[in-house]
């Protein structure tokens, strides 16, 4: 690479250390904050990685921009790199803890000539795909589901437990195949249509009428919150010992008194239950093993029906809303467009764009969500196990452990301490919440950065962001237009959802599927990751909620209480008040 094309580099200082393997320091590498914000977990980055099937996507579609996909841990976090279509390119990289050198093609006439290829078939992908997803894929994926969720755990012997994680990764192999033949489909899809909207409307900003233009009002995230509002106006309708159950003020107060009366243990058995069975394949960040499931755990589900119960939310207005402003953007976006070829071909993009919409909540709910969950479900239950045994202290410690090690562990061959092992990495892991991560690391290049997927992590938005122009301001990346002030909320995880009062600022590293409960209530959003189509901005368009993403460190700079303006139009965010101080502090 030549001088000219080197943008800026990082390799590491006293702050952010970073140990370089071979050919890795040439690689742009980026923070992972989108999906894997926190420090992860040894078991996920060895098995779990989103990443792990990036080869078969480059080569099914014949992508002429990249080869492969790798994961690199620093400090605790996840970073990746785009492999370039390169012959004779390499860099060390690891997968299921054997070395692993990146794929990239022999034929140096293939990346060039292949792009042809690429171009040749995605019209087709993009024309046909939602019909390939309901007819063939879905249900393929529905029923791998079944084995696992009617699989006696606690009757299974630690051998048949140990197959069946081998049977877990092959689904979870095949699920993430169809996840990125899907992924990447869609979003040829969606850069076909800013290139239309671009050459009929001129060049300018669009970027807030697309993101309005990714809204569906059909998808399996809908679904979840629609039966949490049915649930909620059951128990509005009831008045009785369940709805007074709900005036507690946690949830796990509320299931403590549901669980104290017939009642409360039929409505349970009649709605929690059953909603657990269907979609409690969900945690705080899907991208990881490490957090519990709402299957393993309804205390996320009560949290949802009681603030449901308490801001009496309308869940009929908020689809019709939703449904009203899509059809308003697909107004707006053909609005002065002359009639010609170009308006034809923007109409044409328009409609394969939107046909892909609803394939974003709904392959995280089978792949991100459910996929990923099923792998932990069987992992816990190993652990138990091993619990039992007592060769290690928590079912939950196989998520500190490697997956060769736990092969090991569970053949009795292991040469190491296992509770020492989780019992240190467990403290790094800890320590690691305290490290600021870099947003990027190693060399960044006009060729890396303008890797396509990158504008999801907000690059090269990210690499231009101006400086805050005061102490107080906070940039960041335009999501969802509006401004608004009010006092802030940091939620960190799960257990603080209760915590989030209505009309207030929620800040966080990264938002899933597993937060919408909290979008229903809250006054505006800050994110530390994200970009343009990031779940917090496409959630948070869907809600009306102004919304600001990609500050990189907005939950170490704003506290809760304080006083806080957010500038969903244009990306800032700014501190206008100090922490609240409370009556109890103040005595």
């Amino acid at each position: 690479m030549s001088d000219e094309q080197v943008l800026a580099t990082f390799y590491g200082d006293d702050d952010f250390p970073v140990q370089w393997e071979e050919g890795q320091r040439e690689l742009f590498w980026v923070h992972d904050d989108l999906h894997i914000p926190n420090p992860i977990s040894p078991m996920y980055a060895d098995i779990g990685g989103w990443w792990l099937k990036c080869d078969y996507m480059f080569r099914r579609f014949g992508t002429p921009f990249a080869a492969d996909w790798i994961a690199k841990i620093v400090n605790g976090y996840v970073y990746t790199a785009a492999i370039p279509a390169t012959p004779g390119l390499s860099a060390e990289a690891s997968e299921y803890g054997t070395r692993y050198t990146p794929r990239v093609p022999l034929d140096p006439q293939d990346p060039a000539e292949l792009g042809a290829y690429m171009g040749w078939t995605l019209p087709y992908y993009a024309e046909n795909f939602l019909d390939w997803w309901r007819d063939r894929l879905r249900p393929e994926m529905e029923q791998n589901f079944v084995r696992f969720d009617e699989y006696d755990y606690d009757g299974a012997s630690l051998v048949e437990l140990a197959i069946l994680l081998e049977d877990a990764i092959d689904m979870h192999d095949r699920h993430w195949s169809i996840h990125w033949v899907l992924n990447f489909a869609q979003f040829s899809s969606t850069m076909a249509l800013n290139a239309a909207v671009a050459a009929a409307r001129g060049e300018g900003d669009h970027s807030s009428l697309m993101g309005r233009l990714q809204s569906s009002t059909e998808n399996r995230n809908w679904d979840s919150i629609e039966e949490l509002w049915k649930i909620k106006e059951g128990v509005k309708k009831e008045q009785g010992e369940v709805a007074r159950a709900f005036e507690r003020p946690t949830a796990g107060d509320v299931l403590r008194a549901l669980q104290g009366t017939d009642a409360g243990r039929a409505f349970i058995a009649e709605h929690i239950e059953p909603y657990q069975r269907t979609f409690g394949f969900k945690s705080m960040y899907a991208h990881e093993f490490s957090f519990r499931t709402w299957r393993e755990d309804p205390t996320p589900i009560v949290e949802a029906i009681r603030g449901y119960l308490e801001s009496d939310y309308d869940y009929p207005a908020e689809l019709q809303a939703v449904a009203d402003d899509l059809e308003k953007a697909k107004a707006e976006v053909l609005d002065g467009v002359e009639e010609g070829p170009a308006r034809e071909e923007l109409e044409r993009a328009l409609e394969l764009s939107l046909r892909m919409n609803p394939l974003t909540p709904d392959h995280h709910f089978y792949i991100d969500q459910g996929t990923n969950a099923r792998v932990r479900l069987v992992l816990v239950a190993i652990g138990r196990k091993l619990a039992a045994e007592d060769r290690l202290d928590d079912a939950e410690d196989v998520m500190y452990l490697k997956y060769n090690e736990l092969r090991r562990l569970m053949a009795g061959s292991n040469s190491f301490d296992a509770k020492e092992l989780v019992g240190d990495r467990r403290d790094a892991r800890e320590d690691a919440y305290e490290v600021r991560p870099r947003d990027w690391i190693g060399t960044a290049t006009e060729e890396s950065v303008g890797f396509p997927y990158w504008s999801l992590w907000a690059f090269p938005d990210k690499l231009n962001r101006p400086a805050p122009s005061h102490e107080g301001e906070i940039p960041g990346l335009p999501a969802s237009a509006g401004v608004v002030e009010g006092t802030a909320r940091v939620v960190l995880s799960a257990e603080q959802f209760g915590e989030v009062e209505s009309d207030e600022i929620v800040v966080c590293r990264m938002t899933s599927p597993s937060w919408v409960v909290l979008f229903t209530k809250i006054a505006g959003l800050v994110t530390d990751a994200g970009g343009m189509a990031s779940h917090p901005a496409v959630v948070s368009r869907e809600f009306g909620i102004p919304a600001v993403v990609g500050t990189s460190d907005a939950t170490r700079r704003i506290k809760t209480g304080d006083r806080v303006r957010v500038n969903g139009s244009t990306g800032r965010v700014e501190i206008v008040g100090d922490v609240r101080i409370t009556p109890a502090q103040a005595l």
